[in-house]
């Protein structure tokens, strides 16, 4: 019982983890089409959430799946600082 919980877990935090970049590729999104002041602190703000919910489930999680999403928040951190001032 005890590994199906911790599997259970270890499924939650990769789907938090996913949420999180989706949610990221939204703002950034929302950034590039109305670039405002406004619109890019919630996308770095998305990106700060983002990093926070990786650098945990790094911890315990599939290193190669983890290592996919960090690859694409780092694109999308790059979408985000190529938006013109």
């Amino acid at each position: 019982m005890r590994n199906n919980i911790s599997s259970l877990q270890r499924q939650n935090q990769t789907f938090q983890v996913q949420q999180s970049l989706e949610k990221v590729q939204d703002a950034i999104s929302q950034a590039r089409s109305h670039p405002t002041e406004q619109t890019r602190t919630d996308a770095q703000h998305s990106i700060e959430t983002a990093e926070h919910s990786l650098q945990q489930a790094m911890q315990t999680e599939n290193q190669e799946a983890l290592e996919l999403v960090r690859e694409q928040l780092e694109q999308q951190k790059q979408l985000l600082q190529d938006l013109p001032n």
